[in-house]
């Protein structure tokens, strides 16, 4: 059986290997003219490391990963620590997978090393898919038309796939957008950094982890705003970042005063769609169900696509294609859309105002973890759907 996916971001390309475990032949068609890094962080849960191990890429990803041992969460302006979640080999032993933290660009890597480059059309755009009973195709902006039993739009939150599908239905922006750097480890070794926090505060809250081997240091600050660009590239003015959080303890400043180039991007989401596929076409990751990343699934959520969309069409035919494709929305629909639902509000929590809401939020948060050792977060890491 063939198969087409669109898009070689990290959901297309897991969906690529997933497929291909599956049996089947894939052509990943993307619209740049080659793979490009991204300078950021990511963290993978163990729901989503999990998947990357049944597609045999666990230990690629791992090599080049750090693997922390705890989560602190911390006072915007003094940096008292006012809870800790435990992560490490208690997270891997309860949930049977690590919980790492990566450089974007190490995982797409190991991803797309795994991908024959046959099987890979760079500098294509897509510009329309179509479908019949009996299969499905795109046609690219010069005008080639390319056939297959099914297509997976793994496209991102600006899919056009998803409009294609269902109707005019734009990418909504968040109210928030967040300064991102990575600093050498030597730039912030005197500072006594705890190794994974988050610093939260009125409006605003702070995250960094460590990235390949420790070498380098992710920093994230997120804010909100009433508008702001979705770019991986656009750079903040100088200095922009200190006056956006001034006052904060003066390690987070330290840390944003050093950071040297400083990207700034808008966080934009879609809304909650109750289908993610029509006939054999079906959306995946971002297109399908983008969101804030408060609870640092969004990579992860289109890791457990990717493995369950090669579950459902495991030894399925051509004829059989719009049936598993159903499977596979039922599968993950409604965990996705909790997901989305639970890191929005995370974000509402985490950027109280200072005085009875935040005292309230870090006792919340405090008692929770005598009950449940992993935070909050992990309620999404037990499931496979």
């Amino acid at each position: 059986m063939k198969a087409i996916v669109v898009g070689a971001g990290i959901g297309g390309l897991a969906a690529t290997l997933s497929l291909r475990r599956a049996g089947h032949e894939v052509t990943l068609v993307e619209q740049t003219a080659r793979f490009t890094e991204i300078g950021a962080g990511i963290q993978l849960a163990p729901n989503a490391t999990r998947v990357l191990r049944r597609l045999g890429l666990l230990d690629a990803v791992a090599a080049h990963a750090v693997r922390p041992s705890y989560v602190s969460f911390r006072t915007w302006s003094d940096g008292s620590e006012f809870c800790r979640y435990d992560l490490g080999r208690a997270a891997e032993d309860e949930f049977g997978a690590p919980y790492l933290q990566v450089h974007r660009a190490d995982l797409h890597q190991a991803l797309a090393a795994e991908v024959p480059p046959e099987s890979v059309r760079l500098n294509t755009a897509v510009v329309g898919i179509d479908q019949d009973d009996r299969s499905a195709g795109v046609t690219t902006a010069s005008g080639e038309r390319l056939d297959a039993d099914l297509v997976v739009a793994a496209d991102g939150v600006r899919s056009a796939a998803r409009q294609w599908l269902f109707g005019a239905d734009e990418a909504a922006f968040s109210e928030t957008a967040a300064y991102r750097a990575l600093l050498p480890a030597d730039a912030v070794a005197d500072l006594d950094l705890p190794e994974y926090a988050g610093w939260l505060g009125p409006g605003r809250h702070v995250v960094h982890y460590w990235v390949r081997r420790r070498e380098l240091l992710n920093v994230v600050g997120v804010f909100g705003t009433k508008e702001a660009q979705e770019s991986w590239t656009a750079q903040a003015e100088p200095g922009e970042q200190l006056r956006e959080f001034e006052g904060w303890d003066p390690r987070i400043l330290t840390v944003l005063e050093r950071a040297g180039r400083v990207f700034r991007y808008g966080i934009y989401t879609r809304t909650p769609l109750t289908r993610w596929n029509l006939g054999r076409v079906a959306l995946l990751g971002d297109s399908a169900h983008a969101m804030v990343p408060f609870q640092a699934q969004g990579a992860a959520q289109a890791i457990m696509d990717a493995g369950a969309l090669g579950d459902a069409l495991t030894d399925a035919t051509p004829a059989e294609v719009p049936d598993a494709l159903d499977r596979y929305v039922r599968r993950r629909l409604s965990t996705a859309t909790r997901v989305q639902a639970n890191s929005a509000r995370a974000g509402g929590d985490y950027h109280l105002p200072d005085g009875p809401e935040a005292q309230a939020r870090n006792a919340r948060m405090a008692a929770y973890a005598t009950e449940n050792r992993f935070g909050p977060h992990s309620t999404a890491w037990g499931t496979d759907g």
